[in-house]
């Protein structure tokens, strides 16, 4: 059983296709389905029953597959453990991060990642939060920079570096704009335009809102903040939007709650061998939440 048959197995199984699974690989269908029917025939067993077009894993195949992903990450745990002793920082480094952070915070830290770290190939994917914590779990990302959950993780080291403070807030001619103070009951008995139910930052907000013995349904929502902010900002309902997102088209809301702040960092799986690239980016992030504290204990030091 070679790893090359198993990492076909795994994409065959995650695709649900043959054809997908040759693109993901860049390889050809044939080339697929032979790794398929070796790894077959030495276990003696089909792993996937092909009904029509469709691909579903059989019994053996649904026992194979989390076996199989173990297998794989144990190899690649290895493999990075023997690179690093050589110190050098180079290879690819799978990292991904949140559209708003990836806008917002991570710019200034990549270019001087890759400038102080050119033999590094960055691979950089924009996820929802949520997502890269699954993607992290399974082994897919080394690393992700992204909207921390409410509640930790047993298999994840977590460490936050920035924190958002959200401010709820309306157009500039939405009739709320005039409203001197408002409580969260009043403001919910308005339209809202909000990120996705399943979001860390919906869940936020609704975990307030519960605390007040309110419930909220969103007249409509998405997961990307620079949509939610277009949204709001034409008078289609009111936000809850980081600080560093209000311009002149939104009116902050005087809104009778304390503060709700985000925490934003990165996580990685306890369990990982991480490569020295990430451990470098790891580094680097260190250095941005350091320089934060800094300008928070500048700035308290100042406020009379």
């Amino acid at each position: 059983m070679d790893t090359q048959s198993l990492q076909a197995f795994i994409a065959v199984a995650d695709c649900q296709s043959f054809s997908r699974a040759a693109e993901t690989l860049h390889l050809t269908q044939p080339a697929i389905s032979k790794r398929i029917a070796v790894l077959e025939d030495q276990l003696g067993t089909r792993l996937f029953d092909r009904i029509g077009r469709r691909i579903t894993l059989t019994e053996a195949g649904r026992v194979l597959h989390p076996r199989a992903q173990s297998i794989l990450l144990a190899v690649d745990d290895s493999r990075r453990a023997l690179a690093n002793l050589n110190g050098q920082v180079g290879g690819r480094l799978s990292l991904a991060t949140s559209h708003h952070i990836g806008l917002h915070r991570l710019p200034p830290l990549l270019k001087r990642y890759t400038r102080r770290h050119p033999g590094v190939e960055l691979g950089l994917e924009f996820l929802d939060s949520e997502q890269a914590y699954r993607d992290v779990l399974d082994g897919r990302l080394e690393i992700a920079v992204v909207t921390l959950a409410p509640e930790p993780h047993e298999q994840l080291d977590v460490v936050p570096i920035w924190t958002d403070r959200m401010r709820f807030v309306c157009a500039a001619d939405h009739p709320l704009r005039h409203a001197a103070s408002l409580t969260l009951g009043e403001l919910c008995r308005h339209a809202s335009v909000l990120p996705g139910p399943l979001t860390f930052t919906r869940t936020l907000l609704r975990r307030r809102l519960e605390d007040e013995g309110l419930t909220l349904e969103a007249g409509m929502s998405t997961n990307y903040l620079e949509t939610l902010k277009m949204m709001c900002s034409v008078g289609l309902g009111w936000s809850l939007l980081p600080d560093s997102m209000i311009d002149n088209g939104l009116v902050q809301l005087d809104v009778a709650t304390p503060p709700l702040h985000r925490p934003l960092g990165y996580l990685v799986h306890h369990d990982r061998t991480l490569s020295n690239a990430a451990r470098r980016m790891i580094e680097e992030l260190e250095q941005a939440r350091d320089a934060g504290n800094r300008a928070t204990f500048t700035e308290q030091e100042t406020t009379p």
